[in-house]
């Protein structure tokens, strides 16, 4: 048996040769991957070990995460995040950006799906989605008490929507209406996104997706929507007109249920995809953001923004008020 000690962006993955197999382990995160090969030899070992181990994603340091962490908890903006960040790195450093985050938010809810409109992603020069990760403590429901307008580096205001997963049946989805037999509720849900890069540092797909495209806090209204599954039931969330009015009842945004990838449940598609290609399955009781169907909106103090659903059952609405 021969051992090689490989290493990539401080990381490093213990490979055993032994014959006609090769066996990675990865220092870090404990993944094993066994190759068999027919001839073996010791260089075609070498070759092999040597794109094996440029397969596994790179990843900051430590330290680098612990940075962003402390960042997020002060509400301080981020910086030194490289323009020509590679989506591979992104995805690892948001998976090690929510470890970090979960020791003071709690246990993973469920996912949001960002960059889910043609200008959004024409804006940062990327042209699909990103994923990103709720926490528990991230979401409140509406009440009457205000919530700090600065609740974050770059704090904005979004109209967005949630669903909840009734079954696990959602994997499998492969269209509307198997989504919607796959749901129980839909949620009005204001989104409150902290974009936390610094002014004038470079902002693009994969590091709108290393800072877990940027969620921090929202507000979920109380009087959810059950699901039908139905065809009628997607065309009202197609139809629907998504409306945000301030306090004096000034609209602030008026756009359609399809401003989010044609249609809503588009975003769930998406999400069960992507979700997919990382080896992970939806659960009932996950919680689905969907994206945003509002320009960003400016959290001011001493004011509220209200958001209704005009075409869904009750057209019902969530409104968040801030100090």
């Amino acid at each position: 048996m021969r051992e090689y000690e490989l290493y990539r962006n401080q990381l490093s993955i213990r490979c055993q040769w032994t014959g006609g197999e090769v066996t990675l382990q990865h220092a870090k995160h404990g993944a094993t991957v066994a190759v068999f090969l027919r001839a073996a030899t010791t260089v075609l070992a070498g070759v092999l070990l040597a794109h094996a181990a440029s397969a596994f994603a790179a990843c900051p340091d430590q330290a680098r995460t612990e940075a962003m962490a402390e960042a997020w908890e002060k509400a301080e903006p981020i910086r030194g995040l490289p323009a020509d960040l590679a989506m591979s790195e992104a995805v690892c450093m948001r998976d090690e950006l929510v470890k970090a985050l979960q020791r003071r938010l709690g246990r993973v809810i469920g996912y949001k799906a960002g960059l889910t409109s043609r200008a959004v992603q024409q804006r940062f020069g990327y042209d699909q989605p990103v994923r990103g990760v709720l926490l528990a403590g991230m979401l409140r429901p509406e009440t009457r008490d205000s919530l700090p307008a600065s609740f974050g580096a770059r704090p904005v205001v979004e109209a967005d929507l949630l669903v909840e997963v009734k079954d696990e049946s959602i994997n499998e989805a492969r269209n509307h209406l198997d989504v919607l037999k796959a749901l129980s509720k839909v949620i009005p849900f204001i989104e409150l996104p902290d974009l936390t890069i610094a002014e004038g540092e470079p902002v693009t797909g994969p590091i709108i997706a290393a800072i877990n495209v940027g969620a921090r806090r929202g507000v979920f209204g109380l009087h959810p929507v059950p699901v039908e599954a139905t065809q009628a039931f997607a065309d009202r969330l197609a139809g629907m007109r998504v409306v945000v009015t301030d306090a004096d009842g000034k609209t602030l945004s008026d756009s359609p249920g399809t401003a989010i990838l044609g249609h809503p449940l588009n975003a769930v598609l998406w999400l069960i995809d992507d979700l997919r290609r990382s080896g992970i399955r939806l659960k009932a009781g996950d919680v689905l953001s969907l994206g945003t169907f509002s320009p960003p909106l400016p959290a001011r103090a001493a004011t509220s923004l209200t958001v209704r659903y005009t075409g869904l059952p009750g057209d019902p609405e969530v409104a968040v008020r801030f100090r």
